[in-house]
């Protein structure tokens, strides 16, 4: 067989088959004169209307054990033998869904009363099966009904368990009951439990209504509720002789199928049949497996046979149709293609699809050429709109004389941002190492892609600051792109980290000497005094923190990350704005007013000088005292200066120097703006420490054993008392932590 397009026919072809298999494919009904293949060869296959398939049976030998139908005057009854009267309408076969059930008659409980008031009642009735094992009353498709205007209905059993449940039936008017429902209004059901075999039914009423001209009679009754009408006609007629239909499920006893199946007796003998366990109470069932049908009670020609899919009545096929055990396939001519299927693409002419598909794929052909064309000149417009939206965005029109790189010359020289150029992250962005054409190295800042208008402004507020400022110790701006969708800058490649990876990070805690840590603090209170005094437009920096400052290859300091710096008028002190900054650093009167001044920075400066001094990070996580700005000053407070500062620093330093550099630390962190020190003055302070000559001990009287620096640090730090009772509270009203 030949098919066009072949992978589509595939295609199909495993989408008809796991479509098959997904859904069980149920065998049409037998017809009327195959009722003999369903009883055991050479039995009576019916008893009146009522068709008889095996495993029941009429005479001996046709049926399992059990399953004997006593047929009497051409009506079937249950059992076989005196006593064995219940009445079976119908055993439902050939469906797999209604396998396993059979419907026999049963009589109604009734209460009456006529127009005298004479009062007529059979109103108790019981029901027994528990003689015949294998049959229980069906959970799912019985109810429990009881039907008139005063009628109190139930249903009891004690056989095994005891149970008792029923309804109330009640109505005035026949105006109120609804038609062809039993919704409760002169109408009422209630469930039955699972594997039931024996019941008694009662019916009463509680007043007489013989006045009653449309509900004379009250009536209980266990049945099919598929099988009943209820209509108004249920009232006014007389029901008292008729029967009501009831379902019983069926099945071999005693055992599950796994149970069974490792027996000599197993009931599923067609070599095509499977079994399945009973859903009330125990026992099993077979049937016939998919693509089979017959009676899989039986071996041989009436078990379970194949479904000819394929006869001329029934075929599903358009064209050609092939025959399979259990299953069927459809195919096509060759010179035709599709699923073959009638409820499918069935099969159309490979002729007339070339035909179509040519004229479809040249004008397919040119409507894509022009698409293109056009697709082209839209998206270069397109790009250039875009760049240019992005590059007044990011404040380009305002931008001073610096150089604007390319998003493609960044692109090039970051290797397109590759993951090893990585050289920090932070909350606004992430920084990558870029080579230009002309080998020089540059560091590149590219903002996190945000919605939130304020991180761009931080860029652009960062380039504003940075143009007009040139000092050695502040990182330089070379420039920025701004025609990407987030503004980057591109600062001088500062190559030797941060200051906080140099005091804190495994490896190099304690590696810079004391003269270097003098020196880059010195460097960064000169760099702060410029911005605060020198510059033509005053800077408060507002993030003062060693993870701000760079390194070079001579470790000199280098201030940075200016995104959240303000440009202040030099006819104020200061401005107003949300909380900025990080925790371990922020100003404490800043963080309660709310106001920022170049005081603010000097607080932070104070903190990164006694990281210097000290070794630790602004926020303790172990320590009782979180903030490192509360414990150094209650360290100095009490005399303990010694025992809080890194021991490198200790042995390098001589006391007057360690005292004096910690006097100023303390007035760069007095809790009160006003007595803080100007940045001038602390960078001239420290200017002075880093030239100060090591004190030659020289009339120290120092006692073998004894520690001189722990001398110095408590026995009589003059200048440390005195400062602090001055111009410092004795302990930080509130600490801010991480």
């Amino acid at each position: 067989m030949a098919s066009w397009p072949a992978h589509l026919f595939l295609l199909l072809l495993c989408l008809v088959l796991l479509a098959g298999a997904a859904t069980p494919q149920t065998a049409p009904p037998p017809s009327v004169d195959s009722a003999d293949r369903w009883a055991r060869p050479g039995c009576r296959s019916k008893c009146g209307n009522v068709s008889i398939p095996y495993p029941f049976g009429i005479d001996p030998g046709c049926f399992r054990k059990g399953f004997g139908i006593n047929c009497t005057n051409g009506t079937a009854y249950l059992g076989r033998g005196p006593g064995h009267n219940i009445e079976v309408v119908d055993i439902l076969q050939g469906t797999p869904y209604l396998q396993g059930t059979l419907v026999v008659n049963q009589y109604i409980a009734y209460d009456c009363y006529d127009q005298n008031g004479e009062r007529s009642n059979h109103y108790e009735h019981w029901m027994n099966i528990s003689r015949l094992p294998n049959y229980k009353f069906s959970r799912v498709r019985n109810k429990f009904v009881a039907v008139g205007c005063d009628a109190l209905g139930y249903i009891w059993s004690d056989w095994v368990n005891t149970f008792w449940t029923g309804c109330l039936s009640y109505c005035t008017n026949a105006s109120f009951v609804p038609n062809g429902t039993c919704s409760g209004i002169g109408c009422c059901t209630a469930p039955i439990p699972m594997d039931l075999r024996y019941f008694s039914l009662f019916v009463t009423s509680f007043h007489n209504h013989s006045n009653s001209r449309f509900a004379p009679c009250s009536y209980a009754f266990l049945a099919d509720e598929g099988k009943l009408d209820f209509t108004l006609s249920s009232f006014t007629e007389d029901r008292t002789r008729e029967k009501a239909p009831v379902t019983l499920d069926w099945a071999i006893m005693n055992q599950t199928c796994e149970e069974a199946n490792r027996t000599d007796d197993f009931a599923c003998v067609s070599p095509n049949s499977y079994c399945l366990n009973s859903t009330n109470g125990p026992g099993y069932l077979c049937n016939c497996s998919q693509g089979f049908q017959g009676n899989p009670y039986l071996d041989g020609s009436n078990g379970c046979s194949d479904i000819d899919e394929c006869s001329a009545d029934t075929s599903p096929c358009a064209k050609r149709c092939h025959n399979r055990e259990g299953s069927y396939s459809c195919s096509c001519p060759w010179y035709m293609y599709g699923d073959g299927r009638i409820d499918g693409s069935g099969c159309t002419s490979i002729l007339r699809i070339l035909y179509v598909s040519l004229g479809v794929g040249l004008s397919l052909f040119f409507l894509i050429a022009i698409g293109s064309w056009l697709y082209w000149i839209h998206k270069k417009r397109k790009l250039g709109e875009l760049k240019q939206h992005f590059f007044e965005k990011n404040g380009g029109s305002l931008r001073p004389d610096i150089r604007l790189f390319s998003s493609q010359e960044l692109e090039a020289a970051s290797d397109n941002y590759n993951q090893s150029r990585i050289l920090g992250e932070g909350g606004a962005g992430t920084v990558y190492r870029g080579v230009l054409p002309n080998q020089n190295v540059i560091a590149i800042k590219k903002a996190k892609i945000s919605n939130d208008e304020a991180e761009v402004q931080q860029f652009i507020n960062e380039v504003e600051v940075l143009s007009s400022i040139n000092h050695r110790n502040v990182v330089k701006l070379l420039g920025c792109c701004l025609e990407s969708q987030v503004p980057m800058l591109v600062y001088e490649f500062v190559p030797n980290g941060t200051l906080a990876h140099h005091v804190h990070d495994e490896g190099h805690i304690g590696s810079l000497s004391l003269e270097a840590r003098l020196r880059i603090s010195s460097e960064v209170a000169g760099a702060l005094s410029y911005l605060h005094s020198a510059a033509s437009t005053p800077v408060i920096h507002r993030d003062v923190k060693t993870t701000n400052i760079l390194l070079d290859h001579n470790l000199t300091a280098k201030v940075s990350d200016f995104g959240a710096s303000r440009l202040v008028p030099l006819d104020q002190n200061g401005l107003v704005s949300l909380v900025r900054g990080t925790f371990g650093y922020l100003d404490p009167e800043y963080f309660q007013t709310g106001e920022f001044t170049d005081k603010s920075d000097v607080y932070s400066f104070g903190v990164v000088l006694v990281e210097l001094l000290t070794g630790k990070k602004p926020v303790a996580k172990t320590q009782a005292v979180k903030n490192l700005a509360t414990l150094f000053m209650d360290c100095v407070n009490s005399g303990r200066l010694v025992e809080i500062l890194e021991e490198r620093v200790v042995d390098e330093g001589t006391p007057e120097l360690l005292e004096a550099a910690a006097e100023l630390a303390m007035r760069c962190l007095s809790l009160k703006s006003n007595d803080r020190p100007l940045m001038r003055e602390v960078a001239m302070e420290l200017e002075a420490l880093t030239r100060w000559k090591k004190h030659p001990w020289g009339n120290v009287d120092v006692e073998e054993g004894d520690s001189l620096l722990a001398k110095v640090g408590s026995s009589s730090p003059s200048v440390l008392h005195d400062s602090a009772n001055s111009s410092m509270e004795p302990m930080v009203p509130f600490e801010i932590v991480r």
